[in-house]
């Protein structure tokens, strides 16, 4: 049961700061899940990383389950997933109800302005750890720029 309040606990706390999409959220999960808590390896992570992006929905929550489920099973992955998604749906919310009212301050535009170059310095983390973690050959390269090119610069769909 303590274990279980903890993954809540650390969930919740992770996910209050998924500004900007999930992948903010995996230099934290790295740091928490990992490096403190020790629920998994950092493999077992960047796998989980990988089957998150390969699963539907949206990969905080996907993250969150699989290191629930390793941490304490299907009700460790129950608990993790609630405590990820119950901080933004409670700011998403509450903001819901007086956004429309405020959205034209500076002082709101400039606080978004902020939170985005926030979570720009989270994303690039993120790449740059995994960069370092994963293994690297010339065809990972090859495939990296080629996909680069093609949905960067070309506009081909990901799908």
């Amino acid at each position: 049961m303590k274990r279980l309040l903890e993954l809540t606990w650390t969930f919740a706390r992770i996910g209050c700061m998924m500004f900007g999409g999930g992948y903010v959220m995996l230099p934290l999960l790295q740091r928490e899940v990992v490096e403190k808590k020790k629920w998994v390896s950092q493999e077992d992570l960047l796998d989980c990383f990988a089957i998150s992006q390969c699963t539907p929905g949206v990969i905080a929550v996907n993250a969150a389950t699989f290191v629930g489920y390793r941490a304490c099973g299907v009700l460790g992955s129950a608990v993790a997933t609630f405590g990820t998604v119950l901080p933004s749906f409670t700011i998403i919310l509450l903001l819901s109800f007086v956004l429309r009212q405020f959205q034209e301050l500076k002082a709101v535009q400039y606080a978004f302005q902020g939170i985005r170059a926030g979570v720009l310095a989270l994303l690039c983390k993120a790449l740059w750890g995994m960069y370092k973690k994963n293994q690297k050959n010339w065809a990972s390269y090859i495939i990296m720029a080629g996909a680069f090119i093609l949905t960067g610069l070309l506009d081909v769909s990901v799908l």
